[in-house]
């Protein structure tokens, strides 16, 4: 079933209104009538309603609430990547399946190795775009929260947020010994797991980056003998993760 997602002040109980970009992906892409059945999301508190499409117009959707959902999609595991800020379009493959496999958060990350640069207009409209791919990934695979986007930082600034977790993990090639599953199992069990994953870019991290987060409580982890690619080393993170925690 098609899901979507709205603000608070779009919410009248027992109506919702859609509005925006949704109203002609409704319209015209997915062809949907008055009557046709959709799943409605409130942003702010995650609460899911299944909705019966009651007004068509040009600019927005009248919807019915006929249940309230009560079935969440979302896991005990939150996952925040921090990502060395790749080339091209690599950004936006992770983001899109971070979110799929269940992301909690996405931070792009300044480091000594990325070639990509950004200046604050050129980052606030890649930071847009981002959440937009965030967004339709959420849809699709029917999530109950938009997993935020949020702005680039620098190591220093992360150190200053890994007391936030409950353990920091930095996946590093020359590390030979300790696997991500043997870190894992270090971890007490509980109703919400906070974790961060630490990932360079194309060309990797420079040693007294790795240092400087292993004193920060950084745990280093082998992926095994096989070099990933920057984009493909978060969905092999979260999905090992989630397989043994959630």
């Amino acid at each position: 079933m098609s899901k979507f997602f709205v603000k608070d002040n779009q919410i009248n109980i027992p109506v919702i209104e859609i509005l925006g970009e949704d109203v002609n992906h409704i319209k015209n892409v997915l062809r949907m009538n008055i009557g046709d059945c959709i799943e409605i999301c409130n942003k702010e508190n995650s609460q899911n309603f299944l909705c019966e499409i009651q007004e068509i117009e040009n600019n927005k959707i009248k919807c019915k609430i006929i249940e309230e959902i009560n079935e969440s999609a979302e896991s005990n595991v939150k996952i925040t990547v921090f990502q060395g800020l790749p080339k091209a379009d690599k950004m936006e493959l992770i983001i899109q399946k971070s979110v799929e496999l269940g992301v909690y958060e996405i931070t792009p990350l300044a480091m000594k190795r990325c070639v990509v640069k950004l200046n604050s207009k050129d980052e606030n409209k890649k930071i847009e775009r981002w959440q937009k791919i965030s967004e339709v990934a959420a849809k699709q695979s029917g999530r109950n929260i938009v997993p935020k986007i949020n702005k680039v930082i620098k190591i220093n600034e992360l150190c200053k947020l890994c007391k936030e977790f409950d353990i920091v993990l930095l996946a590093y090639e020359k590390e030979k010994e300790n696997s991500l599953k043997n870190e894992l199992k270090k971890i007490n069990k509980k109703d919400n797991i906070k974790i961060a994953i630490i990932i360079g870019p194309e060309g990797g991290f420079e040693e007294e980056e790795v240092e400087i987060l292993k004193q920060n409580n950084g745990k280093i982890v082998t992926l095994g003998n096989r070099i990933l690619r920057t984009e493909t080393v978060a969905l092999n993170m979260i999905s090992v993760i989630m397989y043994e925690l959630e």
